[in-house]
């Protein structure tokens, strides 16, 4: 679909959602003649960059959207809202920030999801790309909104974008030349309400596709495997757990790309088994794009990672202190456990996302000294994981990082890898991973 199919000039359109996505698609609509209006649950004051944009606004409310011709929602808001069904049963075209951008955006879409990983995914394949001297832009769920990158979008060059389900979930005629499916595990079901509304969203990418396409497949995984008779795309495969006909795997400690040793997995300078796996879709997506086997394994090898991802901020008495801010379900918590051996201070909460946290109980018991429990989920967790592992009621960072400290031993390891979202203290796990940098780096030796 091109962007003349669906007409914006002259058209009543209402954004909802007035985050970063939300004002990107206002400033990509006004430049293609659209008559527009913004709306948010928040009031006018609370959103930041929308007057400057002169907009008309109004609180959203189904009223809002009555007279609309197309409505483009956000990541953030929800797309089975009263209101954009009732609309759609008018006709109307219900579309997101991600869809609006593709109508327009120049070049081909290696678009990366997953429940884990997905943000180092995307920055490493960016940053590879770049290395080799491809052409590319990185963006999507990653920090720069999909029509914000229109205008720097050239043919000859790649968009690397990172695509939550979320996004996915609103798409029609968006496509990736090359998609990629890391891992599905449960997330977001205080949203899609079950796992397999979840996995269906994240399917779209694959769905969309055409035939000369990519899919870059985890066989690891039953969910991201089943995408393949879901796509006329060629399918990819990587494998951390055994060789593969074709793609990328793991074996005996090296990274083989179709076969041929890429490098070994001890040059790879990312902690964990899943950042391996990272590794070889990046790999395998920066293949498709034109960049060469040892221009890949070089771009790997000086690669700085990601911030808030399994990220060393200090050690200071001995101890060491990591930022894995990022992992907020149990899954992304189970992967970064797994890349420690033992010595853990685990910092867990925040807010709930209707997890289950038993999963966590035999590699805390394996590994950890005690468990510090923050924010809303606290009792939820708490309750989940009984007395399997020693439990410290912080309820606040502030409180976690001191008790961490006083009780650990050198040699021990303080990592916040919380498994809920943190937008009960904090404003983004951006936040919450920053004010734990500053809050150790604050830390004073023990005598």
């Amino acid at each position: 679909m091109s962007g003349t199919q669906l007409q914006f000039g002259g058209a009543r359109v209402v954004v909802a959602g007035m985050g970063k996505s939300g004002l990107a698609a206002l400033e990509l609509l006004a430049e293609k003649g659209a008559r527009l209006r913004a709306t948010d649950v928040k009031p006018l004051a609370e959103l930041p960059g929308l007057a400057e944009l002169g907009v008309p606004f109004a609180l959203q409310s189904p009223e809002v959207f009555q007279d609309a011709d197309i409505i483009v929602i956000s990541p953030g808001v929800a797309c089975d809202l009263g209101p954009l069904e009732e609309a759609r049963r008018r006709g109307v075209a219900v579309i997101g920030e991600l869809e609006l951008a593709s109508y327009f955006l120049q070049g081909p879409v290696i678009g990366i999801t997953g429940a884990n990983g997905k943000t180092t995914t995307t920055a490493l394949a960016g940053h590879i790309l770049r290395q080799c001297g491809i052409p590319v832009q990185v963006g999507g769920n990653i920090g720069t909104p999909p029509a914000s990158m229109v205008r720097a979008s050239r043919a000859d060059q790649w968009n690397v974008l990172e695509l939550s389900s979320f996004q996915l979930e609103t798409i029609q005629y968006f496509r990736a030349r090359v998609g990629a499916c890391l891992n599905v595990t449960p997330d977001h079901l205080d949203r899609h309400h079950t796992f397999e509304i979840y996995a269906a969203a994240k399917r779209r990418l694959f769905e969309t596709q055409q035939a000369g396409d990519f899919a870059i497949l985890n066989a690891d995984d039953a969910t991201s495997a089943s995408f393949a008779p879901c796509t006329p795309a060629q399918a990819r495969w990587f494998s951390s757990s055994r060789r593969l006909e074709r793609g990328a795997w793991l074996e005996d400690g090296r990274i083989l790309l179709d076969g041929e040793r890429l490098m070994d997995a001890a040059q790879v300078p990312l902690r964990g088994l899943h950042n391996l796996e990272n590794v070889m879709a990046a790999a395998l997506a920066s293949a498709i794009a034109g960049a060469p086997p040892q221009g890949i394994a070089a771009a790997v090898q000086c690669f700085p990672g990601v911030e808030h991802r399994l990220e060393l901020v200090r050690s200071v008495s001995g101890v060491e202190f990591y930022n894995d801010s990022k992992a907020t379900n149990v899954d992304a918590t189970l992967k970064a456990l797994a890349a420690f051996e033992r010595g853990l201070w685990v910092i867990l909460g925040g807010k709930d996302k209707g997890s289950d946290y038993t999963p966590l109980i035999q590699p805390l018991r394996a590994k950890a000294r005690a468990v510090l429990l923050i924010g809303a989920a606290a009792e939820k967790i708490a309750g989940h994981l009984g007395a399997s592992v020693p439990l410290i009621r912080a309820g606040v960072i502030d409180a976690a990082v001191c008790q961490a400290y006083a009780r650990a031993e050198p040699g021990d390891t303080v990592l916040l890898a919380p498994a809920c979202a943190s937008f009960d203290q904090f404003s983004s796990y951006e936040h919450r991973g920053r004010v734990f940098k500053d809050l150790v780096r604050a830390l004073e030796p023990k005598e």
